[in-house]
């Protein structure tokens, strides 16, 4: 079968920068996958982004599906032939139905008989049939929130489409597709190449663009020029180092087409604004980088990358230049004119604005979290004063003029502003790390401060929805209720902190008044250990060690996680299996004897085998060992200790009958059994692990 490469190139207006790599992978995939579905063998797959153009190649695509065998049984030979052997209606329909006579039809014997079968081969249908409505089925499918119309067209897309380049090899697949008809013309970058350029082959795509259109069309390959670029020029103009945010890369990539970057300044005296205020100013307008020198301060110079080779770039820099210094200017406003009010006055501030409609304002939930925070602090062996003060100060810097400007700055200002007030060092502090873990894999608050008002403010959250009846359903999670819970989780665990959380829900329960639903603590619990099971999953622990943990519903995290921990490495030792199992057989029968109606309390004078005698006398031995380390929390050592009662237990169950007859010595075994059970129980029900076949 002959193969060969395959282009499509759809050329539209600017892209918007954040969704080009989003809308180029969810294109290449989706071509792929169409190809798969169609049984089509192809090689390499290439995807191709900038802000005029979305394209994929597939090499060595086949030019045809495969062909492939078609069988259809008809009906049985019995009922296709009557007894002078003619055929019968049932055998003429069937033929009819396939387009053939009786006479083309096969037979197939089976175990249950012989039939008619109709035996062909399919034949694959061409490629360049088939591309189009794959291609068009993959740009339907594009991940695009509001598709637009544009002049009197019905088509819909992200952004007017303007050409279509689709080429198999050098022939052009000219099926129209969105009101384009296809060919091999493309067009160069808009001010550099402003005509069009014929694209030979699909192997020639990117190399016709780069060395004639001024277009670097490999979104990786663009990518990685600007960060060397930026890079580069940070070094040899200022002996600087540019500060590269990845999001930003992405986002400046999807910008430029020819990307220059150039460097400009602005006045030493903006430099007394926060740093992350000029940061947040210049990426988040402007798309510049900012440079900071060896002692990592920030330095009046920033970079911009053209998406144009001027021949003046002076004019460039200098009209950048003079757009960042209105922007800086305001960001030194408003920081001039917030520190002219303390953050303990704007207090009251809170009081219009709405935390939930029945949850009261955002005072009030300053005031609850406040009260449980201090609680949290003298817990945790913190200063609950300065917990409780950091919690009122905690949403103080919404409301300040430059948090209402840049958003993405709230806690850091207020850090700011706490510091610039005389705030302790640790109240200041806790007003940024108050939202920390921000998102996956985030640091964790550095100071006690602030974890009692990191975690406190999140089980307020989780608490009082909870408590009006708006938990997290489905896909809808409008107060990041999910995200708060894994915070906490990650908080309490990661820094070590001897909290219960049924106790925390409760003392937050406590701080409401009206609450419309039951049991709100523990439905909150419940919730928050079942996140757990994602925890652990992305820490490459299986879910039966969380199944075994969760049964016996620890609700201290870090107790919770040396269970788990614990059961982890007990699952790896020889011994687990059986022990599993025996659990298993345990719990079964004790549930099918009243389960907490059988007692553990083992009459040694009932003892009659020598396996029995041998196992009660371990449980004994073990049960002195390991509850200290219960009592320790040293799970892993108790599980262990735990394991060298394989053989004794398999003994048991070859050796002993457990429902004796004698009533006295049945209920002798099966407080034995318990007690055994009962041990394992005090780290994890050991029952739902895997258990040996």
């Amino acid at each position: 079968m002959a193969k060969q490469d395959f282009l499509v190139e759809l050329g539209v207006e600017e892209l918007p920068s954040k969704a080009l790599k989003p809308l180029s992978d969810a294109f290449t995939q989706g071509i792929a996958k169409g190809l798969e579905e169609a049984g089509i063998t192809f090689g390499k797959v290439e995807s191709f982004a900038a802000p005029r153009r979305l394209a994929v190649r597939i090499r060595n695509l086949a030019d045809a599906q495969p062909d492939k065998p078609v069988e259809k049984r008809g009906p049985a030979i019995k009922a296709a032939f009557d007894d002078s052997g003619n055929p019968t209606r049932a055998l003429t329909g069937f033929a009819t139905s396939l387009g053939v006579t009786p006479d083309q039809l096969d037979t197939l014997e089976t175990d249950k008989g012989a039939w008619v079968v109709y035996r062909t081969v399919e034949q694959g249908k061409p490629t360049v049939d088939l591309m189009p409505g794959l291609v068009e089925q993959s740009l339907a499918a594009l991940p695009i929130p509001k598709r637009m119309r544009w002049g009197a067209h019905r088509t819909e897309f992200v952004r007017p489409v303007h050409w279509l380049v689709m080429l198999f090899g050098n022939k052009i697949i000219d099926t129209p597709i969105m009101g384009l008809t296809p060919g091999n013309k493309t067009r160069g970058h808009r001010f550099h190449c402003p005509k069009t350029l014929i694209i030979p082959t699909p192997a020639d795509y990117e190399v016709v663009l780069e060395q004639e259109g001024y277009v670097i069309a490999d979104f990786a390959k663009r990518r990685e020029q600007i960060r060397s670029g930026v890079s580069a020029l940070a070094k040899t103009e200022a002996g600087a180092k540019a500060v590269i945010n990845e999001d930003l890369l992405d986002e400046v990539t999807g910008l430029n087409e020819w990307p220059v970057p150039l460097m400009g300044r602005f006045d030493k005296r903006f430099l007394k604004v926060p740093a992350e205020a000029l940061i947040s100013s210049m990426a988040e307008h402007q798309k510049y980088f900012h440079l900071v020198g060896s002692d990592n301060e920030m330095l009046p110079l920033f970079i911009t990358v053209a998406n144009i080779e001027s021949k003046d770039p002076s004019q460039v820099v200098s009209g950048n230049e003079k757009v960042i210094r209105p922007r800086l200017a305001d960001a030194a406003f408003f920081y001039e004119t917030d520190r002219k009010i303390r953050l303990e006055d704007r207090i009251e501030r809170l009081k219009p604005i709405v935390f939930q409609e029945k949850l009261g304002s955002v005072y009030d939930k300053s005031v609850r979290v406040a009260a449980l925070a201090k609680k949290i602090a003298a817990t945790i062996g913190s200063d609950p004063v300065l917990a409780e003060r950091a919690a009122m100060l905690a949403k103080t810097d919404l409301v300040t003029e430059m948090v209402l400007e840049f958003t993405d700055l709230q806690g850091i200002m207020g850090q700011y502003y706490a510091a610039d007030d005389g705030e302790p060092a640790d109240v200041a502090k806790a007003l940024n790390e108050q939202y920390m873990p921000r998102f996956a894999k985030d640091g964790l608050p550095t100071t006690l401060t602030s974890c009692a008002l990191a975690i406190a403010d999140r089980l307020d959250s989780l608490v009082g929805l909870f408590g009006i009846g708006q938990p997290p359903s489905g896909t809808r999670d409008p107060f990041a209720l999910r995200r708060a819970s894994l915070g906490v989780l990650r908080i309490i665990i990661e820094r070590e902190l001897p909290l219960d959380l049924q106790t925390c829900c409760e003392w937050a329960e406590d701080n409401f008044t009206g609450l419309s639903t039951e049991n709100t603590a523990s439905s909150v619990v419940d919730y928050m250990l079942d996140r757990f099971r994602a925890y652990y999953d992305e820490q490459g622990i299986g879910a039966e060690v969380y199944l075994a943990v969760h049964a016996r519903r620890p609700t201290r995290p870090l107790d919770f996680d040396r269970r788990i921990k614990a059961v982890e490495a007990f699952r790896q030792l020889p011994e687990a299996l059986a022990l599993a199992g025996a659990n298993k057989r345990v719990s079964n029968i004790l549930s099918k004897q009243g389960g907490e109606s059988v007692g553990e309390t083992v009459n040694s004078s009932l003892l009659q085998d020598a396996a029995e005698k041998t196992l009660a006398a371990q449980v004994d031995q073990q049960a002195e060992r390991v509850l200290p380390l219960f009592e320790q929390g040293d799970y892993a050592s108790a599980l262990q200790s735990l394991a060298s009662l394989q053989e004794p237990v398999d003994s048991f169950f070859n050796e002993v009958m457990v429902m004796a007859e004698d009533e006295a010595v049945r209920d002798n075994r099966l407080a034995l059994l318990n007690r055994l059970h009962n041990l394992f129980l005090r780290v994890a029900d050991i029952s739902l692990l895997p258990a040996a076949g």
